[in-house]
């Protein structure tokens, strides 16, 4: 609920005259709010300035129209405070008029369209010793400061990271309403409209209060991954990642192509829990072990704030503290032009004006960024993927090199190979997956080395007996790389949350064709200690976890339907997870996660019938891991219940062979194929 100010707390004897600039959009809103303060004696509406009058009959006769502010001022008009909602390339050039007239500021969200434009406006505002209020109107919500107590508390723990998510949606018609609507710039001026900057602006803005961060110096460096499926100039599905002074991480996932428009949120991501604040709610909710409550909240009307602030209050989102949002809204002016999303990606629904699109899988890639930290382009969505270095047979891309250097520290960054595909082009990997965001395709990783995860998410400890967050990630960066047609050698180093080398790794991939339908994926990889003594490779099995071996070589499938797992001697996840045999099969029909392509079903990768035979190491008897009704992967598990050590100059070596087909294979099809290739079986 709005807190009303009424005229028996107004410090000022007279009542403060308004003047608003802008009558239509966004400016009706206005025109409402100042009726109702009005009716309650708290301020007096003088004049409004708008090229296209009001209708007859909005105003009373003693509020003078203009068609412009500075004709309004010409006239000789005085008002305490100028709101202006008009046109975002008007907003400065009007408050910079309104201040040297002696007027405090009301100014719609976004303040400005450069940074420049900021710093001019902030010079002004404490040269004419006036306020400047910017229309950020959940900024005003008493949420905030309950969210502040919530996580100084320690009720959710250490904040990991905070997200911000919008899924709405915008037909022609929204982008057909002025001439600077989707412009990025009219007429030689910025104008910077885009979800970020104007539809979801205040996802960003809210994220960013919640971040700490308001003024410039707040911001150390902002990244945009921007995208148009409209025809337009400015982005409408994007992804911004801030790195805020103090190490926090803000991630903006944001689209105006969703196919239903839901509430708008904040996530912020803790140690022992999350919170959401649903801002145009005002509605909170905590997640934590104990269960979830729901609260909402009133809030502060801005104006009656701006009101007050000139003699009694704090402005709650003044000019000074959109710092930070204007750093944003910088990077995304001075980005590259948005990427137009190919066709084959959109859907478009409804008719004429009211149509608008649908970028495929967008729920999910929102929800994937937000929780991965990630952009579009390291999700290697399609239509937002950058050229990397790839695997082909007979000239067909099969797999893809991901350095993970982008990947989110606690998900333990480490190269990888997605999308894999089979030779029709069924994807056979996911990684960032909603349940797990630090699976990555297909790789090497060890959730215990010396007492570091090398793994990602939570670690299991035998004193806990349980998974908790701990500050122990590492990561494991490419130190050199050979490529060449079939082969691929990397050295690794594993590195320590302290930045010590901790293992080094030869990896080595090799590929090539097996007939029309089948292609054949070899890693070998051998692990040596870079530390001068033994290194314990462990898991989460071997620190007490029944049935909990993982680590080493791991395979994260997408969604699988109708799937089948099975060995030589076993069938189903139960029955083969945790058993030691010379192959394992996986088929059914793929889901492609994040690589979406354009089936004729208009379901994005499914129905696609795969399999995929992983042939054990010949270096030891692993047990398989494997997983489904959970989430769908396979791993050979070089610690199952008991640590191996890495010596210096005996390291872990093993190898691991799949066979990638289109199609559904059967038991005799594969001992022919195992035989024809002359691998161990």
């Amino acid at each position: 609920m709005t807190q009303p100010l009424t005229a028996t707390t107004e410090r000022i004897a007279r009542l403060p005259r308004i003047a608003l600039v802008g009558v239509h959009g966004f400016g009706e809103r206005h025109l409402d709010n100042l009726g109702r303060l009005s009716a309650n004696g708290v301020l007096e509406l003088v004049a409004v300035a708008d090229p296209l009058p009001p209708a007859d009959g909005t105003l009373g006769p003693e509020v003078k129209v203009f068609a412009s502010l500075d004709e309004l001022l010409a006239a000789g008009t005085k008002a305490d405070v100028v709101i202006v909602s008009t046109p975002i390339q008007t907003h400065a050039p009007l408050a910079l008029a309104a201040l040297n007239a002696g007027a405090n500021v009301y100014l719609e969200k976004p303040p400005v369209a450069s940074m420049a434009q900021f710093e001019e406006l902030m010079e002004a505002a404490a040269s004419a010793g006036r306020l400047v209020q910017v229309g950020f109107q959940s900024l005003g919500s008493e949420a905030l400061p309950e969210i502040e107590a919530v996580v100084a508390s320690g009720e959710i723990g250490d904040v990991r990271g905070i997200s911000a998510t919008g899924l709405w949606l915008r037909n022609k018609a929204y982008f057909k309403r002025s001439r600077w609507a989707g412009k990025r710039g009219l007429n030689g001026t910025d104008v910077v409209d885009g979800v970020a900057t104007n539809a979801l602006a205040h996802a960003v803005a809210t994220g960013l209060r919640l971040a700490g961060a308001r003024t410039v110096a707040d911001v150390d460096s902002v990244e945009t991954d921007l995208y148009r499926a409209n025809h337009t100039e400015s982005d409408d599905t994007s992804v911004v990642r801030v790195r805020i002074t103090g190490s926090t991480v803000l991630t903006c996932a944001l689209t105006l192509c969703a196919p239903v428009q839901s509430a708008p949120s904040v996530t912020i991501d803790g140690t022992l829990g999350q919170l959401t604040l649903f801002y145009t709610e005002d509605r909170v909710e905590v997640t934590t072990p104990q269960g979830t409550r729901t609260e909402t909240f009133g809030r502060t009307d801005l104006l009656e704030n701006l009101l007050a602030a000139r003699t009694e209050q704090d402005l709650l989102s003044p000019l000074s503290g959109s710092g930070a949002y204007v750093s944003v809204l910088e990077a995304i002016r001075t980005a590259d032009a948005p990427r137009l999303i190919h066709p084959e990606f959109i859907t478009w629904e409804g008719e004429g004006d009211a149509a608008h699109p649908v970028v495929h899988g967008i729920e999910s890639l929102i929800r994937r960024a937000a929780l991965g930290q990630a952009t579009f382009a390291e999700l290697e969505t399609p239509w937002a993927a950058s050229p990397k270095p790839a695997f082909t047979v007979d000239g067909v891309p099969v797999a893809t090199v991901q350095d993970g250097s982008a990947v989110r520290p606690t998900s333990s960054p480490r190269p990888y190979l997605h999308p894999v595909r089979t030779l029709a082009g069924t994807v056979v990997t996911d990684h960032v997956p909603e349940d797990h965001v630090w699976h990555l395709g297909a790789g090497v990783a060890l959730q215990d080395v010396d007492g570091i995860n090398f793994w990602g998410g939570r670690t299991y400890t035998r004193d806990a007996g349980a998974y908790v967050w701990r500050k122990d990630h590492g990561r494991i960066v490419t130190e050199s790389a050979e490529h060449s047609e079939g082969h691929r050698r990397e050295q690794l180093s594993w590195i320590g949350p302290d930045g010590t080398p901790v293992l080094r790794e030869q990896r080595e991939w090799r590929w090539s064709a097996v007939g029309h339908s089948t292609w054949k994926l070899t890693l070998d990889f051998t692990l040596d200690s870079a530390t001068g003594r033994p290194v314990l490779l462990g898991s989460p099995g071997s620190n007490g976890r029944p049935q909990g071996g993982y680590g080493g070589f791991f395979w994260r499938l997408p969604k699988v339907g109708d799937a089948t797992i099975w060995t030589p001697d076993a069938r189903g996840e139960d029955a083969v997870h945790g058993t030691v045999a010379p192959w394992l099969a996986w088929s059914g029909t793929f889901d492609a996660g994040t690589a979406t392509a354009t089936p004729v079903t208009g379901v994005p990768g499914l129905g696609r019938p795969a399999t995929l035979v992983f042939l054990a190491s010949p270096q030891a008897p692993d047990p398989w891991f494997v997983r489904h009704s959970g989430y769908p992967g396979v791993g050979l598990s070089l610690a199952w219940d008991t640590p191996v050590t890495a010596e210096p100059g005996k390291p872990v070596h093993r190898t691991v062979t799949v066979l990638i087909t289109d199609g559904f294979l059967a038991t005799q099809d594969i001992e022919q194929l195992i035989t024809t290739l002359g691998e161990p079986a």
